[in-house]
């Protein structure tokens, strides 16, 4: 987790830590069922849930990872380039590439939401969960990743530097 305090109005940064220890919360749990997987393995037992348990936490797990990057600025981008620009060029760039961004985003926004709302009748097959659950992964970290990202273009709309955008971890 980001060390300080994460710049952006209070909204934006509660969204921000939730996101943040959900990640953790994912992680440690995504741990015990693959332990818990491994040592049924070894006695030769099978649980089929713990395989489809861990697939769920995936998505999940990576849908938010993503959005905590995006907030840090952690997405991907050929850096090397952008960081060689002169400031004012490097935040026209830097506008450029968020808003390419938020266009991707965009798409996985919208068709995530759709698979959401197209798939509660779908049942995963050993959890027997709505499918919907799954997807929701996609749709609620894409939706987080679009807002940091228009937030960002706001800062930089407004002359706010990287660096104080995205202020270092110590």
């Amino acid at each position: 987790m980001l060390q300080g305090p994460m710049p952006g109005p209070l909204v934006i940064r509660l969204i921000g830590r939730l996101i943040d220890w959900a990640v953790i919360a994912i992680g440690a749990v995504m741990v015990v069922v693959v332990f818990v997987d491994v040592l049924l393995h070894l006695f030769d037992r099978d649980m089929a849930w713990t395989n489809e348990l861990g697939e769920f936490l995936m998505v999940w797990v990576s849908f938010l990872g993503g959005a905590a990057a995006t907030q840090r600025g952690g997405h991907m981008s050929i850096s090397e380039f952008v960081n060689k620009l002169k400031p004012q060029a490097r935040q026209r760039a830097d506008f450029v590439l968020q808003v390419f961004s938020l266009a991707v985003v965009g798409s996985l926004v919208f068709y995530g939401w759709r698979l959401v709302n197209g798939n509660w009748g779908n049942q995963l097959t050993v959890l027997e969960w709505p499918m919907a659950y799954q997807y929701l992964g996609m749709a609620v970290g894409s939706t987080a990743m679009a807002l940091f990202l228009a937030f960002d273009l706001i800062q930089i709309a407004r002359g706010v530097p990287r660096e104080l955008r995205y202020p270092k971890e110590d």
